[in-house]
């Protein structure tokens, strides 16, 4: 079984390629990778509910699985996103009622969504980080990506088809978007490079 590493949410930001969608991005603990994860409206509201520490007048079905679980003394022990396969992350929930433990599959943004609310940790592994993480220089860690300037105009770069740019052209545009935290194009350019042949 492949190491486990830990994950944390750094935020959400609005989906510049998708109406209504929104990017959910996660931090490798201790590591500068982060995966972007393009989730709907639905599930950004109930994540940005917890993260932002809101009391919804009534419950969320979230917080309706939370007090069920709460009731018959069952804890979400993690979570874990343990693949990427044609650009899905596939996730678990591990839950624990102090005799067994059950493996559940679950859509990667449900998962999160009860994992703020169960405080339970993110896990993923080296294979999910590779292929669908992004890698950023210490200097960029810093920046909130919440503080993304959306505002501002595509270069001519943009305008152009990944398929119709040179591997150095897209490598270039990888470290622009990286540096600009541009999460979803920085993780199209990586797709891209990835589809070149060697």
């Amino acid at each position: 079984m492949s190491k486990k590493i830990q994950l944390n949410i750094l935020g959400l930001s609005y989906s510049q390629t998708e109406a209504g969608a929104y990017a959910l991005i996660l931090s490798e603990e201790n590591g500068h990778r982060r995966i972007p994860i393009i989730i709907g409206d639905v599930e950004a509201q109930a994540i940005a509910i917890q993260l932002e520490n809101m009391i919804p007048t009534r419950p969320l079905s979230y917080d309706l699985l939370l007090n069920l679980a709460n009731s018959f003394y069952i804890s979400l022990v993690e979570v874990y996103i343990h693949k990427l396969e044609e650009g899905i992350f596939y996730s678990e929930l591990v839950f624990d009622n102090g005799i067994d433990t059950v493996h559940i599959d679950s859509r990667t943004s449900d998962a999160i969504a009860l994992a703020l609310r169960f405080h339970s940790p993110i896990y993923t592994n080296e294979e999910v980080l590779k292929n669908g993480g992004i890698t950023f220089d210490n200097d960029d860690t810093d920046k909130d990506p919440k503080e993304t300037d959306e505002s501002s105009t595509p270069s001519e770069s943009d305008e152009i088809s990944l398929s119709e740019m040179t591997v150095q052209e897209l490598e270039d545009n990888l470290q622009e978007a990286i540096t600009n935290e541009q999460y979803e194009k920085a993780s199209e350019i990586r797709d891209e490079l990835k589809n070149r042949p060697k």
